[in-house]
């Protein structure tokens, strides 16, 4: 079990991780705490110059140490003992995440640190296994499609489970032959910059993995747009995807993978096991205080047992206890600064003013740091901020439905399509949802990602293009050529 630990005691590295070494940069974004609001470091801003280091370290690298032409095998031990690595060292790496990020040490060792390793172990264990075809052609011709890595793969990733979303696009990268670099979010780059020393300690050669510091206009643009970036890998919001798409086709088309927003519906039904829904949806709300793309924010419930759920649901999201980050005892996390809690406050407000009820919370929670209280809002207009846009807080919205149809058409979102949930005994009722659904991931009678990293994980719509996780990230970090010899 995870200790609390003093957050003052926590040497936290810092600086751009290029090669194999630390490359200091002028100080660039203060960055604050989330849970007590105190300044305690600053992120230096990569400039073009240090985004061309990298890259060119990187190719360098895949061209000197064979990287991507090696046994497969080779890759696959390699990547087994940086795992091994970030196990033996996960009390300090989940210390470095909760320090500056949302995430509680009781969670940060347990779940994302362990989530990181299992992810590397189950991409490695690919790199032996999957490859090319061989293509039934007539008698005079022997037809190929050859699997190759791409190069240098350019990845960014968010603030709010930072070192497991490190894992979500090094791994796969690694496994396929290519070399890596990566900015994380600004807000917490600390715990992706210790994993990526490991790297090199596990005998991964220097160069292939490399971090990048910076914000999203400066570091991630140039990044993005660098000519030998071969393919780009995002986790983040819809707007800077839209963004990073822009870029790409003014510069250089290049494939990406972009993982993007979500506003997911819950749909209850009245033959539920209401307790188990009302536990799961809490869950789901409350971890990292909402702050996952994949939160389940609009809760759809049949009329008929929406009375009782909502009590259900309420008792549910009031039990969790607030706290710092570095308190073992911590189940709910404050949100990551004062620009998001503002936000989320801003537009409960104004959805309240509108004549929306708060069922519960509805404001700002009085204690040092950014924590807002989980909110249950009823009686939401239709085209409300809170009920159409991705908060990234602890709100849930409830709407009630009569008819099965009307149920599914409330779920479905003009923008969004990531993940869904559906609560019903009824298994015909339960396919015929997921089956009309629009999104990338539904789940029945649960909600949330298991440790099933086979299972890939991307959206519809605006919530995204291409996968990660399962084989499908694997293979979208490798390109094909067909081949064709005349016998």
């Amino acid at each position: 079990m995870p200790s609390t630990f003093n957050p003052e005691l926590v040497e936290a590295p810092i600086g751009h991780w290029i090669g194999n070494k630390f490359i200091t940069g002028q100080p660039g974004i203060e960055l604050h705490r989330p849970s007590d609001g105190t300044s305690y470091a600053s992120c230096p801003v990569g400039s073009a110059e240090t985004v061309d280091h990298a890259v060119s370290t990187a190719k360098k690298a895949l061209q000197t140490s064979g990287w991507g032409t090696c046994r497969p095998r080779e890759r696959t031990e390699a990547m087994q003992r940086w795992a091994d690595m970030i196990v033996a060292d996960a009390e300090k790496i989940g210390q470095l995440e909760s320090l500056s990020s949302s995430r509680p040490i009781s969670q940060s060792v347990s779940v994302d640190v362990a989530v990181t390793a299992e992810q590397i172990r189950f991409f490695a264990e690919m790199a032996d296994k999957e490859g090319g075809d061989v293509i039934p052609t007539d008698g005079n011709h022997l037809g190929m499609v050859l699997s190759e890595p791409y190069g240098v793969v350019g990845a960014i990733t968010p603030w709010n489970v930072p070192v497991s979303m490190a894992g979500w696009k090094i791994g796969p990268a690694l496994a396929a032959g290519n070399a890596i670099v990566l900015k994380p979010s600004e807000l917490t780059p600390f715990s992706t910059l210790y994993i990526a020393q490991l790297a090199v300690k596990a005998g991964i050669p220097a160069g292939i993995v490399n971090i990048v510091l910076g914000d999203g206009l400066t570091t991630g643009a140039s990044l993005i747009a660098h000519p030998d970036i071969a393919k780009v890998s995002f986790t983040g919001s819809t707007i800077a995807g839209a963004a990073i798409m822009k870029t790409i086709a003014s510069t250089q088309i290049k494939p990406m993978t972009l993982e993007l927003g979500g506003k997911s519906p819950q749909v209850v039904f009245s033959s539920a096991d209401l307790n188990v829904a009302a536990r799961c949806i809490a869950r789901s709300i409350l971890l990292n205080a909402g702050q996952t793309c994949v939160a389940g924010t609009r809760v759809i419930v049949d009329k008929r047992v929406s009375a009782e759920f909502v009590t259900l649901l309420s008792a549910a999201m009031t039990s969790y206890r607030a706290g710092a980050t570095w308190d073992e005892a911590t189940d709910y996390s404050p949100v990551i600064s004062e620009r998001q809690l503002s936000r989320i406050e801003s537009i409960v407000d104004a959805a309240v003013f509108e004549g929306a009820e708060a069922i519960i919370g509805g404001k700002r929670m009085d204690r040092k740091g950014y924590f807002y209280e989980p909110t249950i809002l009823s009686n939401v207009e239709k085209d409300s901020p809170a009920l159409v846009e991705e908060i990234f807080g602890p709100v849930i919205t409830v709407q009630t439905f009569e008819a099965e149809e009307e149920a599914f058409a409330l779920s479905d979102h003009p923008t969004y399509g990531l993940a869904a949930g559906v609560f019903s005994k009824d298994l015909q009722q339960a396919l015929r949802a997921v089956k009309r659904i629009e999104a990338g991931t539904v789940w029945v009678n649960r909600y949330g990602r298991s440790r099933d990293h086979i299972l890939p994980t991307g959206g519809y719509k605006a919530s995204g293009i291409g996968k990660d996780l399962g084989r499908e990230a694997y293979k979208s970090n490798r390109r094909q050529k067909s081949v064709l010899i005349e016998i």
